[in-house]
């Protein structure tokens, strides 16, 4: 009995060794490790930011007409009569163990506020990510099949006039032409899947291409000269055209598939970037989203409700670029994270 449980064990930490070893479990540690960090600066930095904000949760709560002495009882009932850094520890302490505090103006708990507004943020961002993407590289390769030609002159204009214009810009440019003057689609509000598929993709339309034009443009932009370069400068390329490889076969089997390491990087990358757009585009089409939760609290100054949502941006930050790394060792086996 006794060597029958000696080798289980000894398997055991076999079966560990040999996760260690492999280069996508160590690129996971490596990357949550360096995580911590970099969570705990943001959670420094949103602090010392708000509290240098004028204003007072107090004051927002109970209204301009409210007393010195009321503001003071209410203070020290929500308990900001502490010193910051108190303040801080505590809220701290809690976050570790899954606790992201309790709103100072609503009193509900952080967590169910995020959770509740988390499906309306997901829905946008996945929407605009699933549409860029699949606009971009239809674009990007028929661009890069023919560099100079009049498709890639016109993606080319599409792609400055994207680049240039800012998210909410262009958000009040369609609610101007698609809800003003056309009245096909809504210019605000929400409805959710459950109550009816049509009218709630008709509702994300407008935001999701708000968002999404101008990150399509990035992504077509960088997947063509990068496809143009591979056709132009790799020795596979050569080889399969001396083979008679059709020129297509060429573009989309070899090039595309070493440029979309590229663009599955910058999709990571861009993460952070996306989610801060969200607070804007949901607050212009009146979203219920993760986005326009922040922004009132913010308005109120709520210091325990701004933490939890900047937290929970930052973790979906670093878990993309992290989903972003995975899919490329596992697409592309010559990349050894685990290694450097």
């Amino acid at each position: 009995m006794t060597a029958v449980v000696a080798k289980r064990r000894t398997g055991d930490r076999g079966i560990w060794a040999q996760m260690l070893r492999s280069p996508a479990v160590r690129l996971v540690v490596k990357r949550l490790l360096l995580a911590i960090p970099i969570m705990l600066g943001v959670t420094i930095l949103t602090f010392w930011v708000i509290n240098l904000i004028p204003g007072n949760p107090a004051q927002a709560l109970l209204g301009p007409e409210a007393t010195p002495d009321q503001i003071r009882a209410m203070e020290i009932q929500m308990g900001l009569d502490r010193p910051a850094h108190e303040r801080y520890l505590e809220w701290l302490g809690g976050a570790v163990q899954g606790d992201l505090g309790t709103s100072l103006i609503n009193r509900q708990p952080v967590a169910t506020q995020i959770v509740d507004r988390l499906a309306v943020t997901g829905e946008l961002v996945t929407l605009t990510l699933v549409g860029a993407l699949a606009c971009a590289v239809p674009l990007a390769l028929v661009a890069a099949r023919r560099p100079g030609g009049p498709f890639d002159r016109l993606v080319t204009v599409v792609n400055v006039t994207g680049l240039s214009m800012a998210n909410y810009v262009l958000a009040l440019l369609l609610v101007l032409v698609f809800s003003v003057t056309l009245g096909v689609l809504p210019a605000i509000g929400f409805v959710p899947l459950t109550e009816s598929v049509g009218r709630n993709l008709s509702s994300m339309v407008l935001p999701s291409v708000a968002l999404g034009f101008p990150l399509m443009c990035v992504y077509t932009r960088f997947l063509r000269a990068d496809l143009v370069d591979q056709m132009q400068g790799q020795d596979y390329v050569v080889t399969a055209r001396a083979k008679g490889v059709n020129p297509w076969q060429v573009l989309v089997r070899h090039a595309l598939r070493n440029s979309s390491y590229g663009l599955i990087a910058l999709v990571g990358l861009n993460m952070g970037t996306l989610i801060g757009v969200t607070v804007i585009i949901e607050q212009i089409f009146a979203l219920p989203g993760t986005g326009q939760l922040l922004l009132s609290a913010i308005n109120s100054r709520d210091v325990v409700l701004i933490q939890g949502v900047v937290v929970f941006f930052a973790v979906v930050t670093v878990l993309g670029n992290l989903a972003a790394d995975l899919l490329q060792t596992v697409l592309d086996p010559r990349i050894r994270y685990g290694d450097r």
